[in-house]
């Protein structure tokens, strides 16, 4: 485990931590976590995810979170997790092919962003919201100038293999927004519904595991051949620190 940090084009100072589990990883995991937690508090999910996945497990805070300098914005949200895989890929030398790029509730937002603009093997969007305004005022129909966080707009323009994970009970970020994220999405893949999950339970439940293993040994660019471990169940290291995004 190995904390680092790197420096925004909004000139703020990125924490970075990276996790390495496995000697010979599939991919490494650009994880964009949900609200209310930091890198520290999800270091021990990050191990235990780069675990059962054989992938490495690269995470950063936002602005303003943990030991991240500035203050939380959309602009810095972006700019954050611009530095963070140029990071990964320049400095740590991942290549772009071998980046899964996981967002979480409001880390969703950075991460369909990155990846309408740039070329990695996979996105994993888990919980996602359509823009700020259509979670704060449910039934919204359109994008406003003034919306926030559009990733309904930004995801059409995504061409990488792209998995929606969602609970159909979220009680944050409402079903109907998962749901429209994976068909407004070109290259998504069959998503993973999980009846009765809420917001912060998703993991506790056998099938995520089981679609993110499938998800990686057959449906991304690069994957690996399959066949290599058993199916896996879920772990304390997977809840642990991960109850409030």
């Amino acid at each position: 485990m190995h904390f680092s940090a790197c420096r925004s084009r909004r000139r703020n100072k990125v924490s970075c931590i990276m996790v390495r589990p496995v000697s010979d990883p599939l991919f490494t995991i650009l994880f964009s976590h949900g609200n209310a937690v930091d890198i520290g508090q999800m270091s021990s999910f990050f191990y235990g995810l780069g675990y059962r996945l054989n992938c490495n497990v690269f995470g950063y805070d936002y602005s303003g979170y943990g030991c991240s300098s500035g203050k939380p914005s959309e602009k810095n949200l972006y700019a954050d997790i611009t530095a963070a895989f140029e990071l990964l890929t320049k400095d740590l030398g991942v290549p772009p092919e071998k980046v899964i790029l996981y967002g979480q509730s409001i880390g969703t937002v950075p991460s369909v962003d990155l990846a309408s603009r740039q070329h990695v093997a996979a996105l994993i969007l888990h919980s996602p919201l359509m823009s700020g305004m259509r979670v704060a005022f449910p039934g919204t129909q359109r994008t406003w100038c003034c919306d926030a966080f559009p990733s309904i707009e930004k995801v059409p323009r995504v061409k990488v293999p792209t998995l929606v994970i969602h609970g159909t009970d979220d009680e944050v970020i409402d079903f109907s927004h998962g749901v429209s994220i994976y068909e407004r999405c070109p290259t998504s893949v069959e998503p993973l519904w999980i009846a009765g999950a809420g917001h912060n339970d998703v993991e506790l439940h056998a099938a995520y595991l089981e679609r993110l293993r499938n998800f990686l040994e057959h449906e991304t660019h690069s994957s690996a051949p399959a066949g290599s471990s058993s199916t896996p169940t879920p772990t304390d290291h997977l809840t642990a620190n991960n109850s409030a995004r």
